[in-house]
């Protein structure tokens, strides 16, 4: 027989075990911008305020990821949020999104954001503004810069705007209405709009082992049924490059696959509002 001799007493001696076979390391794909998404990002970075690096977690990889970087839903706070747009979405389209948020045991907020706008744009007194940012939201598909003030109410004056919209333009301040006013789309005013929502997430901030910063993760409920896991961290801008190249090593080192379709939490739950009529 093939790979077998004989011993002194006549039978075959047996063949050596075959070496183990160990599987070449599945290679990560780690996205990388082009050199004109890397200069735009470099000419904006100097006048912005924070850098927030996001990734979406596939739906089927979300048990997996969360045990992989050892987040326990029980450390988890719960948060309410809702949007006040048109059945139509017009704020959105127009780059608009007014956003009221209630957090478990916390006061809560009211926040308008404009998408994009560069800080050359922003309102000339907004940036003195307690409240007021200018952000830039990076992820494997892309980044927007956006323009944002928030104002922290009560829980119960939150809680009385979902219940009534027309108590929005009594809770704006001058800045947000600075924001807001000169994008609201022709024929569309504060009474026209409605309440979206709310929709419950859980937020658990994390800082994990070999990732020299913290880290947050997000899930939100859909009223479809749908889940969205965003994991985040923020930077400052001189930092930001030197950030994402580190979180990216790390989230791959922990199998979390950088490649996959990307979705903001934002336009996935105004749509699933609008298509299944949640107001």
């Amino acid at each position: 027989m093939a790979g077998t001799s004989p011993q002194s007493d006549g039978t075959p001696e047996p063949s050596p075990p075959a070496p183990a076979v160990v599987p070449a390391p599945v290679p990560v794909a780690v996205p990388a911008y082009d050199a004109e998404t890397l200069a735009a990002v470099l000419a904006v970075l100097p006048d912005v305020d924070s850098v927030e690096l996001k990734l979406t977690v596939p739906g089927a990889d979300h048990r997996r990821v969360l045990d992989r970087l050892g987040i326990d839903a029980l450390d988890a706070t719960i948060r309410q949020v809702a949007f006040l747009d048109t059945p139509a979405l017009d704020l959105s389209a127009a780059g608009l999104v007014v956003r009221a948020r209630r957090t478990q045991r916390k006061d809560g907020d009211l926040t308008v954001k404009a998408r994009p706008m560069l800080p050359a744009d922003a309102p000339g007194r907004a940036r003195r503004s307690a409240g007021f940012k200018v952000e830039v939201d990076a992820s494997p598909a892309g980044f927007t810069c956006s323009c944002s003030s928030t104002r922290r109410l009560p829980d119960g004056d939150v809680r009385a705007l979902l219940d009534d919209v027309g108590r929005l333009d009594g809770l704006l301040d001058r800045t947000q209405l600075s924001l807001l006013e000169p994008r609201l789309p022709a024929g569309i005013g504060l009474d026209g709009l409605r309440v979206l929502g709310p929709t419950t997430l859980l937020k658990a901030r994390f800082d994990p082992a070999g990732l020299p910063r913290r880290m947050t993760a997000e899930l939100w409920f859909l009223p479809d049924g749908d889940r969205i896991l965003e994991l985040s961290t923020k930077a400052a801008p001189a930092v930001a490059f030197q950030a994402a190249a580190e979180t990216k090593v790390f989230l791959a080192s922990r199998g979390v696959d950088l490649g996959a379709p990307q979705e903001t939490k934002t336009r996935a739950a105004l749509a699933a509002f609008a298509v299944h009529h949640v107001v």
